[in-house]
C-alpha cells in the first residue's frame, strides 16, 4: 500500500528526502523492519513514498551516515547496530573538518547557528546584503581549558543548496550543540561537488607586551605563539563554498597552498 510524505502536519516544512528518512527511521528504530532484513529496493520505495528514485536515494544516505543502514552489491540492509550508533569517526584518508586532527580530541566545543556574516563576505557567499546564513563554531581545549584551536566557519548559499547535511539545518532561533560536521569534505564530495581548497596561514602580530617574548615562541604569561590560518573552500565554478577562519597554538610558521579535492 502506498505511504506518501505528508505534505501537510509535522515536518512537512522539511525537504522531500527528509521526511523519507524519517519515516524509513521510525521503522528502523521501532523494529518494524528487524536488523539484518533487507530493504524494499528504490523503486518500491519511490512508489510507496510517492517520490522520485533520488529522493529516495538521498535518504537513504542519510540513514547510511546515521549507521541505520548498510549497502553492499545485494542491497541495503537494517543495521546490526543500535538506534542511537553515531557517524563513524573519520578514516586518516579523509580530511576532517574544520581543522585536522585535533579537531578529533576529546575537549571540543562546537555549536551551529545561524548569523549575518560581516558585509565584506556577504558577496563572497553569494548572499544578499544582511541575509543570515549558517554558521559553525568550534573550539578546541586542553584539560586545562586552554585555547588550542578556535574557528569560526560562513557557509555559502552553493553550499546550503547543494550539500544535503547542511540543508537540513534550517533557520530558526536554535543553536545546533555538538554538531558533527567532520565529514563534510565527504559529503561535498557525495554532492558531486568538485572542490578546491585555499590556505593562507600567517603569524598574527605580537600585541606590545608580547614583544619581548624569547626564542621559546612564549610571552611573558607563557602562553604559545598563535597561528592564524583563513580557508577558502570553491567549487570548481569558483564559487565559495566555505570560508573558514582559524586561530591554532603554534611557535612559527607561515605559507599559502593550493590543492584540489
Amino acid at each position: 500500500m502506498a505511504e506518501p510524505v505528508p505534505e501537510h502536519g509535522p515536518g512537512a516544512e522539511f525537504p522531500l528526502y527528509l521526511r523519507v528518512a524519517h519515516a524509513l527511521r521510525d521503522d528502523l528504530t521501532q523494529h518494524r523492519i528487524s536488523p539484518g532484513t533487507r530493504l524494499p529496493s528504490e523503486r518500491h520505495l519511490a512508489h510507496r513514498y510517492h517520490v522520485n528514485r533520488q529522493t529516495v536515494r538521498s535518504a537513504l544516505q542519510l540513514l547510511r551516515e546515521e549507521r541505520l543502514v548498510v549497502t553492499d552489491r545485494r542491497g541495503t540492509f537494517a543495521a546490526c547496530a543500535g538506534p542511537d550508533a553515531r557517524v563513524a569517526a573519520p578514516t586518516p584518508r579523509v580530511r576532517t573538518f574544520p581543522g585536522g586532527p585535533r579537531a578529533a580530541d576529546a575537549l571540543v566545543r562546537a555549536a551551529l547557528s545561524w548569523e549575518t556574516p560581516p558585509a565584506a563576505l556577504a558577496g563572497r557567499l553569494s548572499l544578499a546584503p544582511g541575509e543570515p546564513t549558517l554558521v559553525h563554531r568550534h573550539a578546541v581545549l586542553t584539560p586545562a581549558g586552554v585555547s588550542l584551536q578556535r574557528s569560526v566557519s560562513w557557509f555559502s548559499r552553493p553550499a546550503l543548496v547543494e550539500i544535503p547535511q547542511l540543508g537540513r539545518y534550517r533557520p530558526s532561533g536554535e543553536r545546533y550543540r555538538q554538531p558533527d560536521l567532520r565529514l563534510l569534505y565527504h559529503w561535498m564530495h557525495q554532492a558531486g561537488l568538485r572542490t578546491v581548497h585555499r590556505e593562507s596561514i600567517g603569524v598574527p602580530a605580537a600585541p606590545p607586551e608580547r614583544t619581548g617574548a624569547g626564542a621559546s615562541g612564549r610571552g611573558p604569561a607563557g602562553d604559545p605563539a598563535r597561528l592564524s590560518v583563513h580557508r577558502v573552500v570553491s567549487d570548481h565554478h569558483g564559487h565559495a563554498l566555505e570560508v573558514t577562519d582559524i586561530d591554532v597554538a603554534a611557535r612559527t610558521g607561515a605559507w599559502t597552498y593550493e590543492f584540489g579535492g
